[in-house]
């Protein structure tokens, strides 16, 4: 089993940072693919961003440019670094995770841990 951690959320104004963490706990070598996600008050949740074992990363469009998603291995967490907010980012952001091969965080099913997320509030 794998838990998932997440911690960093917070209100900050339009055009400000904000630095989320993941901390993975249990077998976590056996992870493939993390991923974060959002969800906003009568929305779905949406795919951010992903990284997969070997580095590789993945953005949506909304957030490409913006948002960085790293890990550190070492310490078995994942971060995702988010700059120029705006309010449009407010939600609910959740860290995921799977062991299969194929890391896209479209496929939200395939994600089998999950955190239980962690606010982000941006005033415009």
């Amino acid at each position: 089993q794998v838990q998932l951690v997440e911690s960093g959320g917070g209100s900050v104004q339009a055009g400000g940072s904000l630095r989320l963490s993941c901390a993975a706990y249990g077998y976590t070598y056996s992870l493939y693919c993390m991923g974060w996600f959002r969800q906003a008050p009568g929305k779905e949740r949406e795919g951010v961003a992903a990284i997969d074992s070997g580095g590789g990363t993945a953005y949506s469009t909304s957030v490409k440019g913006r948002f960085t998603i790293s890990q550190d291995n070492a310490k078995n967490t994942l971060y995702l670094q988010m700059n120029d907010l705006r309010p449009e980012d407010t939600a609910m952001y959740y860290c995921a995770a799977h062991a299969s091969r194929l890391c896209d965080f479209g496929r939200l099913a395939d994600f089998r841990y999950w955190g239980q997320g962690t606010q982000v509030t941006v005033s415009s």
